[in-house]
Order: structure tokens, then C-alpha cells, then sequence
């Protein structure tokens, strides 16, 4: 009797540990798009809203303490998870180049609710993380998929604005950097140079893809030195 016990207890460990291993793919698969055929990228400094969420919190998202420590992350985790799983696919098809007819204000850093709503967690109002830069500063953007770039657009927030009270508008955008096409790779870096920015800011990033009309639409919340 004994020894059968000890023989389930020990079948059961098993399939606990299976069943752990087999969620621990999953989540895996889930934060990095579903695999190469699925993923696409990410503004990762000054961290994009969703992937500063996904840095600080994706291996300890239940931790109730993010409601006090990041109360914007704790709002977008309880919102929509998959707004952070999937920080790499905050993209809308065949835009054209008229973003702003796609794209009403108000819903700037969701894409215009793009993904049937996924990422509309992060058009909400409030004291998002920011990353410290300066007037000259490097956007990096992680390009999983290697899709390349027809153009960047890098736009910073107009002094006054306050991304802690106000709802970001296209006319809150101030165009700062403008690039040419950008081949096929990983990884992208986008120098840009300012001057008059101080204290917080929206930095938004359109990235038009080069292997399709698909554009990303990223915002990155910075603090000014």
C-alpha cells in the first residue's frame, strides 16, 4: 500500500513538472510573438510603454505590489497581459502614410486601438515610467523579424504638455527626426538632436516596415536632464 502511494506521489510530481515545463514554453512563445513567423519589434530605449512593462514585470506580473510601485504597468497588466506578451506587435496594416486619418487623438500610443483593442491600455493618462536622456539622444529599436525600414519619424512632445494629465494629441507632436531607409537587421539606432525639452516628455516613434505597409506606432516616456 505503501509503495503504491509513494508510486502516485511520484507520478504526480511528475506530471506537475511536465505541466510546469509545458507553461514555461508557452509563456515563452507568447512573449516573443509566437516564433519568428509572428514577430516584429520595438522601440527598447527609451523603453516603449508595453516593453518597459514587459522588462520590469513579465517575470513577476501578479505582484501586487506593481499596483504601488508602477500603478501604470499594473493598469495595462490588468487590462490586457497580452498588451505586454506581445510588446513586439504594436503595428497597423495599410496606413498609407496617413496616420493621422488611421489614427484619432487620443489613441496615439495604442495605434488607433489597434489588434481589436489590445493595446488600448496604453493610451491611458498618468505617470508612466520615463527614462532619463538628454537633448541628444539614440533611439534603439529591436527589429525581431528583420522587417528593415522605409523611414523612421521620431517626434517629442511640445514643452508645456503633460503626458500625466493630458491625452496625447497630434498637434501635441513636434517632428524631430526624419530618416532615409534602413536595410534588413536586429537592431536600429536612430540618433536624434533636440534642444529646448526639459522635465517629462512623450517621445513617438512611427516605424514604416519595409516588407509591407505596416507601421509601428511606439511611445516611450522620458524625462529631460
Amino acid at each position: 500500500m505503501h509503495c503504491h502511494e509513494h508510486a502516485q506521489r511520484t507520478a504526480g510530481r511528475r506530471v506537475t513538472l511536465v505541466l510546469s515545463t509545458l507553461v514555461a514554453v508557452l509563456v515563452s512563445l507568447i512573449t516573443w510573438g509566437g516564433g519568428t513567423a509572428s514577430a516584429h519589434g520595438s522601440v527598447i530605449d527609451p523603453a516603449s510603454r508595453n516593453y518597459g512593462c514587459w522588462q520590469r514585470w513579465g517575470s513577476d506580473f501578479q505582484n501586487p505590489a506593481m499596483a504601488q510601485q508602477d500603478p501604470m504597468c499594473w493598469q495595462a497588466w490588468q487590462a490586457n497581459p497580452n498588451a505586454m506578451w506581445n510588446w513586439n506587435g504594436l503595428y497597423r496594416n495599410g496606413s498609407a502614410g496617413n496616420f493621422q486619418a488611421v489614427i484619432p487623438d487620443g489613441q496615439l500610443c495604442s495605434g488607433g486601438h489597434t489588434e481589436s483593442g489590445r493595446y488600448d491600455s496604453l493610451d491611458t493618462v498618468g505617470p508612466w515610467k520615463t527614462t532619463d536622456i538628454g537633448a541628444n539622444f539614440t533611439v534603439h529599436l529591436y527589429d525581431q523579424a528583420s522587417h528593415g525600414a522605409d523611414y523612421f519619424l521620431v517626434y517629442v512632445t511640445r514643452q508645456g504638455f503633460d503626458p500625466t494629465t493630458q491625452p496625447l494629441t497630434w498637434k501635441d507632436l513636434q517632428l524631430v527626426a526624419r530618416t532615409g531607409k534602413y536595410a534588413p537587421s536586429q537592431n536600429y539606432s536612430i540618433p536624434v538632436s533636440t534642444s529646448g525639452y526639459s522635465g517629462r516628455h512623450v517621445v513617438y516613434t512611427i516605424w514604416q516596415a519595409s516588407h509591407m505597409d505596416q507601421t509601428y506606432f511606439l511611445c516611450s516616456d522620458v524625462n529631460f536632464r
